[in-house]
């Protein structure tokens, strides 16, 4: 097996899921026995949190880097950014180590292009939601995105930094997303795209009014799909 490394901390919570789902993947098809060469640097999140300015943007890409700078010095054969908003300075970082990596919006796009999914809503952050860098990297597998309503990314972005990212999942929170998935079908969506590692904590993935990507699960799939050489 070939050994991944994970940025993670941002927040705990994702970084929890990522390593239980990889090792669940990779036990199911290797036994009970076997579990997945890893390293994960957990990073302060403090230094990381709702980044808004260049300088802020800049200050959170040289963290990156230096992370997968040191997990690729330790051995690993990829990275793994374990947080899609953080995927805004991709580029950055990939530019900045010698091994590749594997990009969360990539990884759904291909999925979605698979299942012919035409038409999806993107729900996550606010930079996630608004912004270019995610959103044209799905556009590349021919999925159309709904416009981001201004009211919905102020509720998803609070529920996010303000509730998920501490471990807590409340009712109001689930009522809230299942309310806006909702909307996005009358708009039209065929699908929609959980682009927050932490979002299924309040949103069933298994039972909804339409079929829903985590973007969590999709890139914990293959991670590990890579670790065991399937991919």
């Amino acid at each position: 097996m070939r050994k991944l490394g994970l940025i993670g901390g941002m927040s705990w919570v994702s970084t929890r899921t990522y390593y239980e789902q990889i090792n669940r993947i990779v036990q199911k098809r290797r036994g009970t026995g076997v579990s997945a060469p890893m390293l994960i640097e957990s990073l302060d999140i403090s230094q990381l949190y709702k980044p808004q300015t260049d300088e802020e943007w800049e200050q959170a890409s040289e963290l990156l880097i230096a992370s997968a700078r040191r997990l690729e010095q330790a051995g690993a054969q990829m990275i793994v950014i374990g947080a899609n908003s953080m995927h805004r300075v991709y580029r950055q970082v990939e530019a900045g180590i010698g091994i590749p990596m594997l990009h969360i919006a990539e990884c759904v796009g291909e999925r979605m292009a698979a299942d012919k999914i035409k038409t999806a809503a993107l729900i996550g952050t606010r930079n996630v939601m608004t912004e270019s860098f995610y959103r044209r990297r799905l556009v590349s597998y021919g999925v159309d995105l709904l416009p981001p309503d201004l009211g919905a990314v102020d509720t998803v972005d609070r529920i996010i930094y303000d509730e998920l990212m501490a471990g807590k999942a409340t009712r109001d929170a689930q009522r809230a997303l299942k309310t806006i998935i909702t909307q996005k079908e009358q708009e039209g969506a065929d699908a929609v795209v959980l682009a927050c590692t932490e979002l299924d904590m309040v949103v069933d993935v298994k039972a909804n009014v339409l079929p829903i990507y985590d973007s969590t699960q999709i890139h914990a799939q293959q991670a590990a799909e890579w670790i065991l050489g399937e991919d």
